[in-house]
């Protein structure tokens, strides 16, 4: 097994605060610079494994660096460097306090909402006669905010959030627009690849000087949906299950164990061969998403070398 990078206790010269969310640390330098940390921690259900995957804080980190690059000429982002593969520096935001789901096809928390009878998710009407994975007509955005209790996502509408101002209108149609562009240009990259953006969600903050950029991952297994397009449109006929691309094989594997992050259940043992096999599903996304070879980072000592990294970039 490599070693993994699970916590953090860095002290940077003038860092202020640190935030430490289910999968990345966020250290505050100066109020001024953001260096986002990618742990090798694996969230599920909203709940965090015990167990670090071996470069899965990597290979997140690298996708969202590529795929941001492949996408600032459309949208401004939070980025500016990445000094160190598991590390992404950029400016401080204020962060919008909703996520910005769009989705291209009825799968995931849209299917299972459909087939619960529901038509209208977030104030998005989803057409009769669908079956699940189908496409809709044209990409429907659906947005999750925050819950005031608990750790789960919450669906909610525009009129919602404008009505509860949580994003004023003029910011939000700039949001919108945004993730429209984004998810355009995920979906050809993805073509590109052989592959389907199914769905995604996209999270922007406002800097100082009042600019709206884009920030934390994009287009990754964590944050996205893809199918493979060779055999797509074969398998809805025959009504079988798509091919994916994402970390539901690891949601998959939890419930066959008898865990969905419910109250009273217990996260079962994930043994090393198990891990092992995750980190490889988890390159194979790697390589299948940006078309690279996957480079393994040294892991002697990762916590050694994040650290002579950030600290030789902030000199």
């Amino acid at each position: 097994m490599s070693n993994t990078i699970i916590d953090t206790n860095f002290q940077f010269p003038k860092q202020r605060t640190v935030y430490k969310g289910k999968v990345r640390e966020v250290y505050n330098i100066n109020n001024e610079q953001l260096v986002m940390i990618a742990t090798d921690r694996l969230s599920a259900f909203d709940v965090v494994m015990p167990k670090g995957i071996p470069f899965k804080g990597q290979i997140l980190n690298q996708i969202a660096t590529k795929m941001m690059a492949a996408t600032q000429d459309i949208v401004p982002n939070w980025l500016t460097a990445t000094p160190d593969p598991n590390v992404a520096v950029g400016h401080l935001c204020e962060p919008f306090k909703v996520e910005m789901v769009i989705r291209g096809y009825m799968s995931g928390h849209a299917a299972r909402e459909y087939k619960a009878g529901k038509r209208i998710l977030c104030g998005m009407p989803m057409p009769e006669g669908m079956k699940e994975n189908d496409a809709f007509p044209e990409p429907i955005i659906t947005p999750a905010t925050k819950a005031e209790m608990g750790d789960h996502d919450e669906d909610i509408s525009r009129e919602e959030i404008l009505k509860r101002g949580i994003v004023s209108e003029a910011d939000y149609v700039v949001l919108e627009d945004y993730t429209r562009k984004l998810f355009q240009r995920g979906t050809e990259i993805a073509a590109a690849r052989g592959l389907i953006l199914v769905d995604t969600k996209y999270e922007f903050g406002k800097t100082k000087d009042g600019k709206i950029v884009l920030i934390d991952e994009i287009h990754t297994p964590d944050s996205s949906r893809y199918f493979y397009a060779d055999g797509y449109q074969e398998r809805q006929a025959k009504g079988e299950s798509q091919k994916q691309l994402s970390k539901e094989f690891v949601r998959q594997w939890l419930i066959s164990q008898g865990f969905q992050g419910l109250e009273g259940q217990t996260v079962p043992e994930m043994s090393d061969a198990y891990i092992e096999s995750v980190s490889e599903r988890y390159i194979e996304l790697y390589e299948n998403i940006t078309g690279e070879a996957f480079v393994k980072a040294d892991v002697i000592d990762i916590q050694s070398r994040i650290e002579a990294n950030v600290l030789a970039y902030l000199k």
